[in-house]
């Protein structure tokens, strides 16, 4: 499972695919005080980052890989 719900945690895990947006949207919805640990994925499709950028989403780790984790940073802080 490319995402890992816990209490109020998202863990992302390899490759995030479209498939996973909406539920990721109705979580993000759900939770208030939601936070996302990326340290372990890899790649993540757009409609991901554009659910994250428009909740707000508290990022609690960054991608291992330098490159994607700046991309990422300059989207989401």
């Amino acid at each position: 499972m490319p995402i890992e719900y816990k209490k109020n945690l998202a863990v992302f895990r390899d490759v995030v695919s479209v498939d996973e947006a909406e539920a990721l949207l109705e979580w993000l919805q759900k939770k208030s005080t939601a936070r996302v640990d990326l340290s372990n994925c890899i790649h993540m499709h757009p409609a991901n980052l554009q659910v994250l950028m428009a909740a707000n989403t508290v990022i609690s780790a960054w991608p291992a890989d330098t490159v994607f984790a700046t991309w990422l940073r300059s989207a989401l802080i």
